[in-house]
């Protein structure tokens, strides 16, 4: 069991926290979505409360290594400062003597947030500016890693920096609340349990769908996920997304499925569309000319039915081209089945986390991660990097 933040003494200690503060942003570079900056502050808020001070760091975007204004975390300052209702400090830079002296005098109930974490080499690299992870390390007493999002990355501030902490090193509350949620998946899970599937590319989710079909009742595919499962079957996809070195990876799942006597669905009717012409359902495989985009009713019909069977859910990636509606439909009336459904159901990050918002639905599904490649890697693996750094438990 790892440390937690709860089992620690912060009175008059400054806190070295690691967020997520990975925002979109729009072109004049105000904050499109502050959910990840609000899934941070019972941490933070717990530090200021117990008597201590916050350091916060993170990353935004990928500046490569080099100071780009565009990927500055000053509009998450300023945000944060108005969720928090108190000042909160913009660093001009996350290393460096003027944020050493900063932080000194730093006193209890304050916060500053860290200038980009990627705007140095040495965090993604750490190889790179052998003495950047040091450099962080000597800006706190206490190290709390709260960024879920980034935990499957050995990087210097997920990783590297809890070996400057010994016994110092504990999970937030929301690394805690995604561990509370994803490892029953693997333990112990209420059955029967299903698995769904979506997004675009096998490759990046053969491991997770491995691993978890050994745990499964049923396996469900769809979104661009499905278009080698089919061509394993030698069905017709038409012009559908496919990377031919995806189909001896549906292959052997399609095998595992078989030999483990797991029920794995496809789409029996999918959606597909043509350049000049109205999107046309096809049941028995798709033309060529013509590109699959979305799960059909009659899949939606028969997904619906099925899923209401569930004891637990997991869902991990959008049904259809969710981006560009009407070819959402498939999400959003699997997301509504799932709401409405007896299923304790985790969605696993990303666009299918979008849906379900965009729904108004979130306070329907048990848990929503924060970290999509992070939760498929800790369903794959059991363990990630940024949490095995952290110290054990007291």
């Amino acid at each position: 069991m790892k440390l937690k933040i709860s089992q620690l003494s912060l009175q008059n200690k400054r806190v070295l926290m690691r967020v997520d503060f990975n925002v979109p942003l729009n072109d004049d570079g105000s904050i499109l979505d502050d959910s990840r900056i609000i899934a941070a502050l019972p941490s933070i808020r717990y530090v200021l409360d117990h008597g201590g001070s916050v350091i916060l760091m993170s990353h935004l975007g990928r500046p490569q290594g080099k100071k780009d204004p565009k990927a500055s975390l000053a509009p998450c300052a300023q945000r944060l400062s108005a969720l928090l209702n108190r000042p909160v400090a913009m660093a001009p830079d996350c290393i460096g003597i003027d944020v050493e002296g900063v932080a000194q005098r730093m006193k209890n109930g304050s916060v500053m947030l860290l200038e980009n974490l990627r705007f140095h080499p040495g965090e993604e690299d750490p190889e790179k500016e052998p003495g950047f992870t040091k450099a962080l390390a000597r800006l706190g007493d206490i190290y709390v890693n709260d960024a879920f999002g980034t935990a499957h990355r050995a990087h210097a501030s997920t990783a590297l920096i809890a070996h400057f902490f010994p016994h110092k090193a504990a999970m937030g509350f929301l690394i805690e609340q995604e561990l509370t949620h994803l490892e029953p998946l693997l333990k112990n899970p209420l059955r029967p349990f299903f698995a769904i599937i979506g997004g675009a590319k096998v490759a990046s989710k053969a491991g997770v769908v491995k691993n978890l079909i050994t745990k499964l009742d049923a396996l469900f595919i769809g979104g661009g996920m499905a278009f080698p499962f089919l061509a394993a079957q030698k069905i017709p996809i038409g012009d559908s997304l496919c990377d031919p070195a995806d189909i001896p990876i549906a292959e052997e799942i399609l095998k595992i499925a078989c030999q483990r006597k797991i029920k794995l669905y496809l789409p029996i009717d999918i959606v597909a569309a043509k350049e000049g012409a109205e999107p046309t359902v096809y049941l028995s495989g798709i033309p060529k000319g013509w590109k699959g985009m979305d799960i059909g009713p009659q899949t939606v019909r028969d997904w619906k039915k099925d899923l209401s069977k569930a004891a637990t859910v997991f869902w991990n990636g959008p049904l259809g081209v969710f981006e560009k509606p009407p070819f959402d439909r498939g999400t959003l009336e699997i997301a509504q089945a799932l709401a409405q459904g007896p299923a304790t159901t985790i969605v696993g990050g990303g666009d299918s986390v979008a849906a379900i918002q965009r729904m108004g639905l979130a306070d329907r599904f048990a848990h929503l991660s924060t970290g999509g490649g992070a939760s498929l890697e800790f369903l794959e693996f059991g363990h990630l990097p940024g949490i095995d750094a952290l110290s054990e438990s007291l």
